[in-house]
């Protein structure tokens, strides 16, 4: 199964994604997460261990809280492989080719 599977598969969730959005301001407790949804706690919990799972978060405990913050270079490796899927790099590469014999 490809690395990619379950960042992917946890990303597909609108909830995740905002939490994930959350998470690009700064690293927060999952009650300060809980707070911005209208969603259960535990529901909340389950995202983040989803997110977790992916490794596209990290959590440090802090005291009695876990604080939580984004893993950036899972994304980085996640945007590579999309962009080598795309094969952005080969086109951009062609259109620098084509500008040079003009």
């Amino acid at each position: 199964m490809s690395p990619y599977n379950d960042a992917f598969k946890a990303l597909a969730d609108p909830n995740r994604r905002q939490i994930i959005r959350y998470l690009k301001q700064g690293s927060m407790t999952a009650g300060e997460i809980a707070v911005k949804f209208s969603i259960s706690k535990p529901s909340i919990s389950h995202h983040l261990n989803i997110l977790k799972q992916a490794g596209l978060i990290d959590d440090v405990r802090n005291g009695q809280n876990i604080v939580y913050s984004l893993n950036t270079s899972v994304f980085e490796d996640v945007m590579r492989m999309l962009l080598d899927f795309f094969a952005v790099g080969d086109i951009r590469k062609g259109d620098a080719d084509d500008r040079e014999q003009k």
